[in-house]
């Protein structure tokens, strides 16, 4: 069994299941998957090659950090096929479903990519993988590394079947340390790195973010390593073995502003981005609903003010002062919330936006799906999918020119 030329034929007795497409590939022809309310330009963008239109890459990862680092490529046009074993990833029964096993999210973090069931503990099936290996610029996984050896699916096999390999494997912490065979999820990583105590600080109980937020941005950097990686092989023409710990991206990510007084040695204060632990900065209500506006510079905070008609406000020569500004952002966000209920958020917004103050409605995703400005650049897009029927998914944020 072949699909689009790659992966290799199934032995006749493989029982593993023909490729499918998970849901229409963004990098298909514009006829062929697509809504007629699609835009022109979206039509225009998917005849044109991508940036990884020549990359192959094997995605034998589950759950949502290597799949969403792998649709991430699929959305950068790389030809992704993922590898599941005999039951299936463990996200295909997240989430509302159309039909068994292909749930909303599974579907969200799979899109573009084809999909082979293979187990790899069958000696056949593990060939068909190791020709496909033999073929592959990337191979991406997150099984911990001792799981990976058993299966003889380690970076020094595999790399040494195709010297041009780039081997990247998202662990929860980097193999050279003590927690290396810990398991790891979203939630542990986030408690572990600092992200939920940062509730604390304003006030809250320590809490999670309501995303995935660590398997994500571990995705984002996945993303990063492997295109450098390519970038590096097209110099020297050699592969390379490329770890992505959560653990430690969670904890640089939030270092980059939170470390605060301590990077300084000695600490100049303690860890902490005071503004945004303050509990000020937040989305205020109006007569109808909630608004965020955010006055960053003193020149924004005496334009707002002037509007509103408190001319007393505005001309406080502390406004011009940053370092004075930042000593009483209790009190502009104080009056700011004190006046903001007493115009709807659609007048706050019209007013706002004439004066060029950063200020946005509280959207959910509902309204996003509205929005004016992410339907006039085709974010979101209807497709066909072969068993599913009308989806929608979304198209690669970014353009290439």
């Amino acid at each position: 069994m072949r699909c689009s030329g790659w992966p290799p034929t199934m032995p006749p007795s493989s029982p593993a299941s023909p490729c499918r497409w998970m849901a229409a590939s963004p990098h298909a022809d514009a006829g062929a998957a697509r809504a007629a309310s699609v835009p022109p330009l979206a039509a225009r963008e998917a005849a044109m090659a991508g940036p990884l239109d020549t990359i192959r890459v094997l995605d034998l990862s589950t759950v949502i950090a290597g799949p969403y680092a792998g649709r991430i490529l699929s959305d950068l046009s790389a030809q992704v096929t993922k590898i599941e074993g005999p039951g299936g990833d463990i996200m295909r029964a997240a989430g509302p479903a159309r039909s068994p096993g292909m749930g909303a999210a599974y579907l969200g973090c799979n899109a573009g990519k084809q999909t082979l069931h293979l187990d790899l503990k069958d000696p056949a099936q593990r060939a068909v993988l190791l020709e496909m290996v033999a073929e592959a610029d990337v191979l991406l996984h997150n099984m911990r590394m001792a799981a990976a050896l058993r299966l003889n699916l380690g970076p020094q096999e595999l790399r040494a079947l195709n010297p041009r390999l780039v081997y990247c494997i998202i662990v929860g912490y980097g193999q050279d340390g003590p927690y290396r065979d810990r398991p790891a999820y979203d939630d542990v990583i986030q408690a572990e790195a600092g992200w939920a105590e940062l509730h604390a600080r304003t006030g809250d109980a320590p809490r999670y973010a309501p995303t995935i937020a660590a398997d994500k941005i571990t995705a984002l950097y996945a993303v990063a390593a492997i295109n450098a990686a390519l970038v590096a092989r097209a110099a020297t023409g050699v592969g390379a073995t490329v770890e992505v710990p959560m653990f430690e991206i969670m904890a640089s990510f939030l270092a980059v502003e939170h470390l605060a007084g301590l990077t300084f040695v000695p600490p100049q204060g303690t860890s902490g981005y005071e503004r945004v632990l303050s509990p000020h900065p937040r989305p205020y209500r109006t007569a109808d609903g909630f608004i965020c506006v955010m006055p960053y510079s003193g020149r924004h905070w005496r334009t707002v003010f002037t509007a509103i008609g408190r001319d007393d406000w505005a001309n406080d020569p502390d406004l011009m002062s940053d370092a004075a500004r930042a000593a009483m952002v209790g009190t502009l966000y104080a009056r700011l919330d004190a006046c903001l209920p007493a115009r709807s958020t659609a007048d706050w917004l019209d007013l706002l936006r004439g004066l060029d103050i950063p200020c946005a409605p509280v959207n959910g995703m509902d309204a996003l799906l509205e929005d004016a400005h992410l339907k006039a650049v085709g974010l979101f897009r209807q497709v066909e999918h072969p068993t599913e029927g009308a989806i929608l998914t979304v198209r690669s944020p970014i353009r290439y020119g």
